[in-house]
């Protein structure tokens, strides 16, 4: 300041002083000069004592604006339906998250300076306080203004500001955390339960040949291993001492049903009953064949070997439906259930898919691998799957009805509650307890809530959530009622 500036100011200062006592003493008005020494020394004071404008914008953009200061806001360069562009604010006006946080304001809005007690009445319109909290964070608040132990004032919550449970963030601090919601919908979720697995015959087409007495092997027909029969083909010729007997026996007692007994219980084939009722004669030999369509899988027998009862001789598999196994762990068991589709996929074909269905959950855990085994019946009409094959099984759980579903990131679970927050819009967020269900395919269901409609954050959520602990701490203490309370608390009346 200069000289003469210095001296302006005094003067006047000392002018406007005595007039106002001599003005108090003669209890009338305050003459008109004064104000015209006031406005002479205003044309004194240099323009550099002006105030000064607010210093230019820098730093990145970090997100832009809406021209007309809607609370529209965009990660990217935009325009207004009419064609304006979206204005960019950088990082040094970026708009604060709360009254003290010491963020500036946008450019547009630096020239506002707020007159003391206007924090009280934003907007021109009085607000009632219903309560000063503690400015450091403490679960500590005062019916009265305070100050704490460091001397910093406590901070006013006004009405409307209180609103239970909810959280207020500006739209700068949700740009720049990188907020990200999402709305709850309506899903079918398919938790899909992954199990390795093989491929085995299915025991019930499984034929055995085996000799219910001792017999004599004539002539094996040309059939092999790996060979494919069908029902009724000769296999061999034999001779069997008691079997001839028993056919004599029923030669002279044709008609009665002991008889004919008799030959079905050493497995004589019914054509070959029907051949001596038809004949009345004993066959020197008996021919045995297929009882049904298959592999020949095993063979044990040659041409004028002795069979002795018990022996097997020829074992025979339909192929034509197979079984998997499937190996699933004792966590996953609960999610499966007899009767459910699954999608089997041999590594010897791994593009092709074969569909069945769980038809046994055996009953007995594994000791050492701690998996339960299922069985999976499937077609296989063309015979690519063999046994002992390795195959993966996936099998689709849950309730084909859809359900409310959230992402998996908009659960926050503390170990004792799960939790999601919901966008109520302008910033302000709102921590629900949920009950959660099943999970797939990165989604959750949502039991208990949340609604279908419901916008939930999925994004920067555990930021939020700290600052709707901290208020949920302030508000679970509740504010003075009278004096007696407040001098409790350590307030000052």
């Amino acid at each position: 300041m200069t000289r003469s500036a210095w001296f302006a100011g005094t003067l006047a200062a000392l002018a406007a002083g005595g007039l106002g006592y001599w003005a108090g003493q003669q209890d009338g008005p305050v003459p008109a000069f004064v104000e015209r020494v006031r406005h002479g020394v205003a044309r004194l004071l240099p323009a550099a004592q002006a105030p000064a404008r607010s210093k230019p914008a820098s730093g990145p953009v970090v997100y832009y604006w809406d021209p007309d200061g809607k609370p529209v806001y965009s990660a990217s360069p935009m325009v207004t339906a009419d064609g304006r562009e979206f204005r960019a604010v950088r990082a040094s006006e970026d708009v604060r998250f709360d009254d003290g946080d010491g963020e500036t304001m946008p450019a547009d809005m630096a020239g506002h300076h707020a007159e003391p007690g206007e924090a009280a009445k934003p907007g021109g319109d009085a607000r009632r306080v219903l309560y000063y909290r503690n400015p450091m964070g403490l679960a500590d608040t005062s019916s009265v203004p305070k100050k704490d132990s460091m001397g910093m004032d406590y901070i006013p919550v006004y009405a409307g500001e209180d609103e239970a449970g909810v959280v207020k963030v500006s739209p700068g601090k949700v740009q720049r955390t990188g907020v990200r919601t999402e709305l709850a919908e309506r899903r079918v979720l398919s938790v899909p339960v992954r199990a390795p697995g093989s491929v085995g015959e299915d025991e019930r087409r499984v034929s055995v040949i085996a000799m219910r007495t001792d017999a004599f092997i004539e002539k094996v027909e040309p059939v092999t291993t790996g060979d494919h029969v069908r029902k009724g083909q000769p296999l061999l010729r034999l001779f069997a001492p008691e079997i001839n007997a028993v056919a004599a026996q029923y030669l002279t007692s044709i008609g009665y049903e002991g008889g004919r007994r008799r030959l079905e219980n050493l497995a004589i084939p019914p054509e070959v009953i029907d051949e001596i009722e038809r004949t009345h004669k004993v066959p020197p030999s008996i021919t045995w064949s297929a009882p049904r369509d298959g592999v020949v899988v095993e063979r044990n027998v040659s041409d004028g070997m002795k069979a002795k009862s018990g022996d097997v001789l020829f074992r025979i598999v339909d192929h034509t439906r197979v079984w998997v196994l499937a190996d699933v762990t004792e966590r996953d068991l609960a999610g499966v259930a007899e009767g459910q589709k699954a999608t089997v996929r041999a590594r010897a074909f791994p593009d092709r898919t074969f569909s069945g269905t769980v038809t046994r959950i055996y009953p007995h855990l594994n000791m050492e691998t701690r998996t339960a085994r299922l069985r999976i019946e499937l077609p296989n009409p063309d015979g690519v799957l063999r046994p002992s094959m390795y195959a993966d099984v996936e099998i689709a759980t849950g309730d084909a009805k859809p359900v409310v579903a959230v992402p998996d990131d908009a659960v926050i679970d503390t170990g004792e509650r799960q939790v999601v927050l919901l966008d109520h819009g302008e910033g302000r967020f709102e921590p629900k307890a949920v009950k959660v269900g099943l999970r797939g395919r990165g989604y959750v269901e949502i039991r208990e809530g949340v609604t279908a409609g419901d916008r939930v954050v999925t994004a920067a959520n555990f930021l939020i959530d700290a600052e709707s602990n901290l208020k949920a701490a302030l508000q679970s203490i509740a504010a003075p009622k009278d004096d007696r309370q407040a001098a409790g608390t350590g307030a000052t009346p």
